[in-house]
């Protein structure tokens, strides 16, 4: 089949998604440009992106976001190779681990975020399972681990969450490379950690930075997870664009779409660097 009619079969996708995408991306930018002030007038300039960037809150933020966003994504990734690692071979309820990672894709974040919420708070069920066997003297005596400053609550959920997206990416990846080129690594002599190391790890490298790149940018652009799970400060970026939308103050408004403009920013230079380092990768081969 010829790229042409590739490309002329993707087209209404493509301009559906094109559309809807640019066309909200748009809209944000111009809406962070037209600051509309108290008396119902508009002005046009960056006043917004000044207002945002010289609030001392902004950094600690992006700080925050960052930290939820690596810590999640390394965490998810590293899990998520070791259970393909498994799942690749027949065992005893293979079928029955995989069905379950099949079935968290399905569920929305709002439910993991919620079922963290019901567990792990200081007045959860996990803490009252422990202080029923005695394990705490009460709530108090339990780990910090909702509303907390080092954002454990949300990093868990987002564990939970992404773990079977990245793992079933990784799971087709292996399962397509096959297992001869390890086999040959062991009959030279390679032990199997020596044959993941440098025989399948740099095969499926690909796939995990490109896994890894959207489950980054989807934990720094989302909202509701850290919205339930995290303190009131340092909000999120998307809390705090969240929270300046609904202020009622209209000057929140542009505000708020200023820093969805930087967050939207940050996920694409994101992008571009692993596009670049994917073509410079396949270059040097």
């Amino acid at each position: 089949m010829s790229d042409r009619k590739i490309i002329l079969m993707l087209a209404p996708a493509l301009i559906v998604l094109g559309g809807l995408c640019l066309g909200a991306l748009a809209v944000v930018i111009l809406r962070s440009l037209w600051v509309q002030d108290a008396s119902g007038g508009w002005s046009f300039g960056l006043d917004a992106y000044r207002a945002v960037l010289g609030q001392p809150q902004f950094l600690a933020s992006l700080g925050f976001s960052l930290y939820i966003a690596v810590a999640a994504t390394a965490l998810a990734t590293m899990i998520a190779i070791g259970a393909a690692l498994l799942l690749r071979r027949p065992f005893v309820g293979r079928g029955v681990l995989a069905f379950m990672f099949q079935l968290t894709l399905t569920l929305p974040h709002l439910i993991g975020a919620l079922g963290i919420l019901y567990l792990l708070s200081q007045s959860g069920l996990v803490a009252r399972l422990s202080y029923g066997v005695g394990l705490i003297d009460g709530p108090a005596g339990f780990p910090v681990l909702v509303y907390d400053r080092l954002g454990v609550g949300i990093i868990l959920q987002y564990v939970w969450k992404e773990v079977p997206f990245i793992t079933l990416i990784l799971l087709a990846q292996m399962q397509a490379l096959g297992e001869d080129y390890e086999s040959v690594a062991r009959s030279l002599g390679a032990s199997r950690w020596q044959g993941f190391r440098h025989v399948l790890f740099p095969m499926i490298l690909p796939g995990v930075l490109a896994a890894s790149v959207l489950v980054f940018a989807f934990t720094l652009g989302a909202y509701e997870v850290p919205l339930i799970l995290g303190p009131n400060a340092p909000a999120t970026l998307p809390v705090l664009a969240y929270r300046k939308f609904t202020d009622v103050d209209l000057a929140g408004r542009a505000e708020a779409m200023a820093l969805a403009v930087v967050i939207a920013a940050i996920g694409a230079s994101l992008i571009g660097l692993y596009v670049m380092a994917t073509r410079r990768r396949g270059g040097a081969h």
